[in-house]
Parts: C-alpha cells; sequence; structure tokens
C-alpha cells in the first residue's frame, strides 16, 4: 500500500487532533499564523531536530506544514532519507487558511517579522528597480541585473523552489533562536 505524502485540507481537519503538526517555515512566517498546535522547525534546523522528529513519529503521524507546501515537500524528502514518514499539507498554510481553517497567532512581541513571500517580494522588486535605474543613470548594462531578477523569477516559478527566499532565510532575523528551537524540541519531546 502506497502511503499519501500529502493530505487535503479536509482530511487534515479530521485528523488535526491525532497529528503532531511541525510547521518549517521562518519563525517571522509561523508567528503571522499557524495552524494549532504547531511546532515550528524551520526547513533549516531540522537536520538538529532528526533525533526528536524521530520519537515523535513514533508516537503518532508528523504532518509537514509550510507557506504553500514546496517547503514541506523539501522537509518530507529530509525526514524520508533519515527514514522519519510525513505528510506534507497540500497547499500549506494558505490553502488551510483559504478553506477557513483556524490559524493561531502568538501574543504580539516586537515589531512584527515579515513573511518570506513580502521579503522576497521587496528584494526582488528592489533590485529589479536599481538595475534600470543604474541603466538609466550610469550604463545599460546595469539593466542585466533587472533580466537576471526576472529570469530568477521565472525558474523560481517553473521549478517550485526559491534561491532568494533561501538567501534570505539565512540573515539573521529569519533564523531561529537556538532556545526558541530547544524549547520547541523539548516540548515536542514531552507532547
Amino acid at each position: 500500500m502506497n502511503t499519501p505524502t500529502t493530505l487535503t485540507t479536509a482530511a487534515v481537519r479530521e485528523r488535526l487532533h491525532s497529528l503532531v503538526v511541525i510547521d518549517v517555515r521562518t519563525p517571522g512566517e509561523y508567528a503571522g499564523g499557524h495552524l494549532p498546535g504547531a511546532h515550528n522547525i524551520p526547513l533549516d534546523d531540522l537536520e538538529h531536530a532528526l533525533p526528536t522528529l524521530r520519537e515523535a513519529a513514533d508516537r503518532s503521524d508528523l504532518l509537514l506544514v509550510c507557506a504553500s507546501g514546496a517547503r514541506s515537500q523539501n522537509a518530507g524528502v529530509i525526514l524520508s532519507r533519515n527514514g522519519i514518514p510525513a505528510v506534507g499539507l497540500e497547499g500549506g498554510t494558505a490553502a488551510w487558511a483559504a478553506a477557513g481553517g483556524d490559524l493561531h497567532r502568538p501574543a504580539a512581541t516586537a515589531a512584527p517579522k515579515w513573511a518570506m513571500d513580502r521579503q522576497v517580494r521587496l528584494t526582488a522588486g528592489s533590485a529589479v528597480l536599481l538595475g534600470l535605474l543604474l541603466g538609466l543613470v550610469i550604463h545599460p548594462a546595469f539593466q542585466l541585473l533587472s533580466a537576471g531578477i526576472a529570469a530568477g523569477l521565472v525558474y523560481s516559478a517553473l521549478s517550485n523552489s526559491c534561491a532568494m527566499a533561501t538567501l534570505l532565510g539565512k540573515l539573521p532575523y529569519n533564523r531561529t533562536d537556538r532556545t526558541a528551537l530547544d524549547t520547541t524540541l523539548a516540548a515536542l519531546r514531552n507532547n
């Protein structure tokens, strides 16, 4: 029998009480709204969390969640490579919210962080404008910067991956505080 790699929002709604939900988005995206009971383990920290995830998978089924499904699919590959079964939420948090699913938000803390897609749009748009402006003011060759960003966006859409999001995810404000990750892993072990 083949195990499904994704579950629909309807299937998740029925089984949410029995699933261990792992949100692989950045802490800022997670703070913007996540599935009830979700534990935030960003994709970049997944390798560090493998022993705890293995223990959790022995107790309950793991559900991987991200914004649209691409990062949870990558997380699923990492877990599968390490012998840990998991499924993803088809369409991610966006599909969950669109289907009327409840999103939990932690109490307001400091300045809210931007979601990764918003950070990508700002960075890509700024780079395109900069390339066009420098092309007009300094030298037309600077317009190649705008063309490069456009090509990257087209590739991103076709491959369902985003190199810019990966790079932005490595910036300090998008990284998980090690203490927060350790607290999440301890909660997951006690779940």
